[in-house]
């Protein structure tokens, strides 16, 4: 009798409240506009701008889904009004018998609430959910009132939206939820933190199998439906599974600013990401680093380019959300040893050969005497056997040799953008430089001697399907040719296949690379190659901290390798190509020792062999590491 009453006296006040007149109109709906970023694939790997995507198109999801949520939330939702007076009865009733509150208000209330409201429990706010959620349903239908209350519901774990919710917890667009996976996200709404999937999954299994149950009384499935969809077990991320593509959206998400403005409409970006190497690669970083924690292995940084410079993975660090600097872009470091092949190619393109006889033995150089990773030293030995063991002492004396000036020169003709000292310690790399850069130079022996510049942006489009911005076709500049490219990939085949960095031999496959340590096992680096596909690997602590003896050959070789593994199969590799004649010759060694030469005396930006590219500007705010003579690794 208590509801019964209570239906009638609400259904008299609803009426009333319909006969008004003086009732002022709906607010406009605003909603800030989101860009989508998508990988090469066209799978969403971030979301930047508004918290809240467009209200969800409810012709495009499989019929269960909506069905879902409705049934638990507003069974009556497609009968009634905007309110609901038998739901709010039923509350009622509840209220009484068991003294305890159960909601009644009506998606209709809750979407009015979302868009308009504030969550204020007070009598005046009710009311005027109650008047503008009849309004709502005179000014849209049901479908589109059921597309903006999924489009602004909160699931949980940072998700607004259903769309956001399927991608955090199944890792799949709505449109591909399955029955169970659609009450699993409905079951949610009550209490996202009490019936989160990822946190909570007994108490979410239960209020799913409560969903399923109303699920057969509305008729949106059958008993057997139900019971098929409670035997199902989905795959629930226990993080996001764009998570570490979030240093990589971050990249381009600086570059799609300056190009639209102040954006007024939803944009999608296409970039050149590949979100499944990138998955393998941070999957690859996290266990390695783990099997090393007692090395004190903390970050790593990983950038794979093809050979046009396209970036395909690009893991900032190890956690991005515990830690979203990015360390591909933005953390200058010693390269160590894996800056030699740059001495090495501009001492090649003077006339050296990898057969040329040296002698490993102690060496002073204005004041300053290397040793070698190992104690002592080798004597004689070809320039090859030098490379492929890290000798610092050939490397030092190399350098001396050609000019450091003149390394410097190349480093930047083959894709360096930093700046390079050229201090005699210069030939053992001192220089600080970034895994990006690095990447971009050794892209250039991997490709066949072309400079490229690392991009990652492809195409600015808006929701509606038109071109903002496409990046036109780049041709790489010839910055390194024969006899001195090949001479040099031999030398770094070499120090995979008998040298410092055996562990990363990829069995089948042409690769060459260079390891590279620096003072104290502060930084290791593995940087290789095969033919059109790069990945350089940095390993560390933000602290700067030593590690425990982790060489560029042990802990980052061991991540090249697992990224390497997969990137061969999804990127269209060769044999390292042998590339064109000579470019861009080196002048013949000077008959004394280059002094010292500060950076200000470097070639000019508007030589050819030193013009750096725009986009990798190293930035000025990020502290420089003390300068150190690196052992060899």
């Amino acid at each position: 009798m208590i509801g019964l009453f209570a239906a009638v006296s609400i259904s008299g006040a609803i009426s009333d409240l319909q006969r008004l007149q003086d009732i002022p109109p709906l607010p406009a709906i605003r909603r800030e506009p989101q860009i989508t970023y998508l990988d090469r694939n066209g799978q969403v790997i971030g979301i930047r701008g508004g918290r809240y995507a467009a209200p969800v198109d409810i012709a495009r999801l499989p019929a269960h889904v909506p069905a879902a949520f409705v049934s638990i939330e507003d069974r009556r939702f497609y009968e009634h009004s905007g309110v609901d007076p038998m739901g709010i009865a039923r509350a009622i009733v509840t209220d009484v018998a068991d003294g305890k509150r159960q909601g009644a208000s009506t998606i209709t209330q809750q979407t009015v609430k979302n868009l308009f409201l504030t969550s204020e429990q007070t009598v005046e706010r009710k009311a005027r959910e109650a008047v503008m959620a009849l309004q709502m349903e005179q000014t849209y239908s049901k479908k589109q009132i059921l597309g903006l209350y999924l489009s602004r519901v909160y699931f949980g774990e940072g998700a607004y939206g259903l769309e956001a919710a399927a991608q955090r917890y199944f890792n799949k667009s709505a449109g591909r939820l399955s029955v169970r996976e659609a009450a699993m996200l409905a079951a949610i709404l009550k209490a996202p933190s009490t019936y989160n999937p990822v946190d909570q999954p007994e108490r979410s299994a239960e209020r799913t199998a409560l969903v399923l149950t109303a699920m057969v009384e509305t008729g949106a499935i059958s008993p057997s439906e139900r019971t098929k969809a409670l035997a199902e077990k989905p795959r629930v991320w226990k993080a996001p599974s764009t998570g570490p593509a979030q240093y990589f959206v971050d990249w381009i998400d600086g570059q799609v600013r300056p190009k639209i403005g102040v954006a007024k409409n939803d944009m999608i970006v296409e970039t050149t990401l590949d979100l499944r190497l990138e998955t393998n690669a941070a999957e690859t970083v996290r266990d390695v680093l783990t099997a090393h924690a007692k090395q004190g292995t903390q970050q790593a940084a990983v950038v794979t380019l093809d050979g046009s410079g396209a970036v395909r993975a690009f893991i900032g660090g190890v956690d991005y959300a515990r830690s979203p600097f990015d360390r591909v872009v933005d953390a200058h470091r010693q390269a160590g040893s894996a800056w030699k092949p740059f001495v090495y190619l501009a001492a090649l393109e003077t006339g050296r050969s990898p057969d040329d006889m040296v002698i490993d033995e102690p060496v002073t150089i204005s004041g300053w005497s290397p040793g070698n990773y190992e104690p002592g030293n080798l004597g004689p030995i070809t320039l090859e056997t030098a490379l492929a063991k890290s000798i610092n002492t050939v490397a030092a004396r190399l350098a001396d040799e050609v000019g450091r000036p003149n390394v410097a020169a190349l480093a930047h003709r083959v894709g360096i953008v930093s700046t390079v000292n050229t201090d005699p310690a210069m030939a053992l790399g001192t220089t600080q430089v970034t895994p990006l850069e690095m990447a971009q130079a050794y892209t250039t022996l991997a490709n066949g001697g072309n400079r490229v510049s690392a991009y990652g942006l492809l195409r600015i489009r808006s929701a509606s399907g038109g071109v903002i911005y496409a990046r036109p076709p780049v041709a790489g500049t010839p910055a390194a040719g024969n006899p001195a490219l090949s001479q040099l990939n031999r030398m770094l085949r070499t120090v995979i296949v008998s040298g410092t960095g055996t562990k990363a031999a990829l069995k089948g496959y042409d690769v060459a690379g260079k390891t590279g340590t620096t003072s104290d096992y502060r930084d290791a680096w593995f940087a290789g190659f095969t033919g059109q596909a790069t990945t350089v690997v940095w390993v560390g602590r933000d602290d700067s901290r030593p590690m425990v003896r982790v060489t560029g050959g042990s802990v980052p070789a061991e991540i090249w390798k697992g990224v390497m593994g997969v990137a061969v199969r999804r990127i269209p590799v060769t044999p390292i190509p042998y590339g064109p004649l000579s470019v861009v010759p080196l002048p013949s060694p000077p008959t004394e020792a280059a002094p010292l030469v500060p950076d200000a005396t470097l070639p000019s930006p508007t030589d050819e062999r030193a013009r750096l590219p725009e986009p990798l500007a190293p930035d000025p705010g990020v502290p420089n590491v003390t300068a150190s003579t690196p052992p060899s690794a």
